[in-house]
Protein backbone atom coordinates (compact mmCIF):
# COMPACT_ATOMS: atom_id res chain seq x y z
CA UNK A 1 0.00 0.00 0.00
CA UNK A 2 1.35 3.77 -0.94
CA UNK A 3 0.43 6.16 1.37
CA UNK A 4 1.07 10.09 0.79
CA UNK A 5 1.97 12.39 3.55
CA UNK A 6 2.12 15.96 3.23
CA UNK A 7 5.73 17.49 4.31
CA UNK A 8 7.58 20.53 5.18
CA UNK A 9 10.65 19.27 3.12
CA UNK A 10 12.36 16.29 1.74
CA UNK A 11 13.98 14.32 4.34
CA UNK A 12 12.31 12.40 7.24
CA UNK A 13 13.37 14.54 9.62
CA UNK A 14 11.48 17.55 8.10
CA UNK A 15 8.04 18.35 10.19
CA UNK A 16 4.81 17.26 8.85
CA UNK A 17 2.77 19.96 7.00
CA UNK A 18 -0.75 20.74 7.58
CA UNK A 19 -1.75 21.84 4.21
CA UNK A 20 -2.22 19.52 1.93
CA UNK A 21 -2.83 21.34 -1.27
CA UNK A 22 -0.13 24.05 0.06
CA UNK A 23 2.19 21.64 1.27
CA UNK A 24 6.12 21.84 -0.09
CA UNK A 25 6.82 18.43 -0.24
CA UNK A 26 5.20 15.10 -0.56
CA UNK A 27 6.34 11.84 0.87
CA UNK A 28 5.87 8.87 -0.56
CA UNK A 29 5.84 5.98 1.66
CA UNK A 30 5.50 2.29 0.35
CA UNK A 31 4.88 -0.16 3.30
CA UNK A 32 5.59 -3.30 0.48
CA UNK A 33 9.16 -2.33 -0.16
CA UNK A 34 9.88 0.40 3.26
CA UNK A 35 10.99 2.62 0.97
CA UNK A 36 10.04 6.69 1.34
CA UNK A 37 11.00 8.86 -1.51
CA UNK A 38 10.32 12.78 -1.62
CA UNK A 39 8.44 15.02 -4.38
CA UNK A 40 8.79 18.84 -4.34
CA UNK A 41 4.52 20.22 -4.87
CA UNK A 42 4.97 22.07 -7.70
CA UNK A 43 1.30 23.48 -7.54
CA UNK A 44 2.03 24.58 -3.81
CA UNK A 45 2.47 28.54 -4.88
CA UNK A 46 -0.54 27.58 -7.31
CA UNK A 47 -3.12 30.59 -7.46
CA UNK A 48 -6.07 28.46 -7.27
CA UNK A 49 -6.90 24.77 -7.74
CA UNK A 50 -3.72 23.42 -5.83
CA UNK A 51 -5.68 20.86 -3.66
CA UNK A 52 -7.22 19.53 -7.07
CA UNK A 53 -3.72 19.15 -8.72
CA UNK A 54 -2.31 17.75 -5.53
CA UNK A 55 -5.63 14.95 -5.33
CA UNK A 56 -4.21 14.83 -9.04
CA UNK A 57 -0.72 13.70 -8.16
CA UNK A 58 -2.06 11.12 -5.33
CA UNK A 59 -4.10 9.36 -8.33
CA UNK A 60 -1.41 9.73 -10.46
CA UNK A 61 1.21 7.81 -7.65
CA UNK A 62 -1.72 5.33 -7.10
CA UNK A 63 -1.39 5.91 -3.35
CA UNK A 64 -4.53 4.29 -1.52
CA UNK A 65 -3.78 6.50 1.68
CA UNK A 66 -3.20 10.48 2.36
CA UNK A 67 -1.85 11.88 5.76
CA UNK A 68 -2.24 15.38 5.86
CA UNK A 69 -3.86 18.27 8.29
CA UNK A 70 -6.65 19.84 5.92
CA UNK A 71 -8.55 18.85 2.72
CA UNK A 72 -10.39 21.77 0.51
CA UNK A 73 -13.52 19.99 -0.50
CA UNK A 74 -12.56 19.91 -4.30
CA UNK A 75 -9.63 17.37 -2.96
CA UNK A 76 -11.64 15.64 -0.81
CA UNK A 77 -14.19 15.36 -3.24
CA UNK A 78 -12.08 13.90 -5.82
CA UNK A 79 -10.37 11.38 -3.25
CA UNK A 80 -13.33 10.16 -2.17
CA UNK A 81 -14.21 9.49 -5.66
CA UNK A 82 -10.38 7.51 -6.46
CA UNK A 83 -12.03 5.83 -2.82
CA UNK A 84 -8.25 7.26 -1.28
CA UNK A 85 -8.68 6.99 2.53
CA UNK A 86 -8.02 10.51 3.66
CA UNK A 87 -6.21 10.50 7.41
CA UNK A 88 -6.11 13.63 9.60
CA UNK A 89 -3.82 15.10 11.99
CA UNK A 90 -3.56 17.98 13.83
CA UNK A 91 0.37 17.46 14.77
CA UNK A 92 2.85 20.36 12.78
CA UNK A 93 5.53 18.66 14.93
CA UNK A 94 5.54 15.63 13.97
CA UNK A 95 8.52 14.00 11.95
CA UNK A 96 7.49 12.31 8.49
CA UNK A 97 10.11 9.91 9.61
CA UNK A 98 8.12 9.38 12.99
CA UNK A 99 4.89 8.82 11.03
CA UNK A 100 6.31 6.47 8.42
CA UNK A 101 7.38 4.45 11.49
CA UNK A 102 3.68 4.20 12.46
CA UNK A 103 2.63 3.05 9.38
CA UNK A 104 6.02 0.62 9.00
CA UNK A 105 4.59 -0.74 12.38
CA UNK A 106 7.60 -0.02 13.94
Amino acid sequence: MKTIISSSGNKLNSEFDLRFGRAAWFCLFDDETGKSIFFQNEHSEAQGGAGTKASEFVIEMEATKVISGDFGPKAKELLEKFKIQMVILDNAKTTIGEIVEKLAGK
